[in-house]
């Protein structure tokens, strides 16, 4: 069928709104759960390190299609052998999926930020007798936090771009969107050049965004020297 590339537009603006949802509200999930394993993971607590390691290592070691496609497929046919129904909307898993990935790369982000803080801020913090809560929450996170920008900033452009995937559960993203027109179109050149221009578009967007976020950052570091 013969159709205008403006006709695209409204479709994939549509998938584009879909996409931006996923991409802010999982890469917040993701700088949570980051830091709270990445935290975790350096805890003096046996039990607390062991889950924080086991999280991730294995969302680190699995691919995202597959935790995707778990959530969305397999945890509702454990959850009815249980008597349970653990059905989850293509949105919130997609969520859950991208969250949960990106969390497990931040948390070593996080964790090695915070290993690279010098002995020396420690050893000033343990003379001045803080707590050791009080020297992670106001010596050490403080000045790591500076140092996770930059890797951060990589991990939220690459989850924009694993936002694709959710089109494989029937998400309304624009890849989903896309796929759509292309089938009925069949016009695949214009379609994905365009799909090719928004994710491209998005990215820089985000990487100004967070470009902004490390240099505001840095200046809050500065003051605090």
């Amino acid at each position: 069928m013969n159709m205008h590339w403006t006709d695209y537009l409204a479709p994939l603006m549509q998938g584009a709104w879909v996409t931006i949802q996923l991409t802010i509200i999982s890469t917040l999930l993701g700088a949570v759960l980051a830091f709270a394993f990445g935290i975790g993971k350096l805890s003096p607590n046996r039990l607390i390190r062991a889950v924080s390691v086991g999280y991730i290592e294995l969302f680190r070691g699995t691919s995202l299609l597959v935790q995707l496609f778990w959530i969305y497929f397999a945890l509702p046919l454990a959850g009815e052998a249980f008597g349970l129904d653990l059905r989850i909307p293509p949105l919130t898993a997609g969520i859950l999926a991208l969250g949960l990935n990106i969390g497990a790369y931040g948390a070593e982000v996080v964790r090695g930020a915070i290993q690279a803080v010098h002995t020396g801020q420690y050893e000033a913090a343990q003379a001045l007798n803080f707590t050791p809560r009080q020297r992670l929450w106001r010596i050490a996170i403080p000045q790591a936090i500076p140092e996770m920008m930059p890797s951060f900033g990589n991990l939220a452009v690459q989850n924009l771009k694993d936002t694709a995937l959710v089109s494989l559960i029937s998400l309304g993203d624009m890849t989903f969107r896309a796929e759509q027109i292309r089938n009925y179109t069949q016009d695949s050149t214009t379609v994905y050049t365009m799909l090719l221009l928004m994710y491209f578009g998005m990215a820089l967007v985000l990487t100004a965004i967070m470009r902004l976020l490390e240099h505001s950052v840095g200046r809050w570091r500065g003051a605090r020297g």
